[in-house]
């Protein structure tokens, strides 16, 4: 019981440390402040900070179900990362948009982060 307690708390505490990087990183790309934004509730903000979250969390959670290993599933972290920055990159012209509080730009850009994270956690499975 002991050894699946300490893998529990292992990877759960490797998963939160990857989310909260993902989350740092993802609002520093972001060419507006998102927390800021969000505590003047702005709620394009927060809901395009929340697709990037669930598309994040989403693979994430493939990687600690597939993986092999702690390493491992760093390394697929990192690819999942690297899609979710991909996909706001390629939705850019959105930000001004979502910075002046249009909600409509920001379902936009959520729905094709959890879009693309759904498809990248079921890659990761094969």
């Amino acid at each position: 019981m002991l050894a699946a307690i300490t893998a529990f708390l292992t990877y759960f505490l490797a998963a939160t440390g990857l989310l909260a990087l993902f989350v740092l990183i993802y609002v520093r790309i972001t060419p507006y402040r998102d927390f800021e934004l969000i505590a003047h509730d702005n709620c394009a903000a927060a809901v395009a900070l929340a697709g990037a979250v669930l598309g994040f969390s989403l693979p994430l959670v493939a990687c600690i179900y597939y993986t092999q290993s702690l390493l491992e599933m760093t390394v697929w972290a990192a690819i999942t990362c690297l899609v979710q920055l991909a996909v706001f990159a390629v939705l850019r012209r959105q930000a001004k948009r979502i910075e002046e509080g249009h909600v409509a730009s920001a379902i936009l850009v959520a729905t094709f982060s959890i879009a693309i994270g759904l498809l990248n956690a079921v890659s990761i499975s094969h």
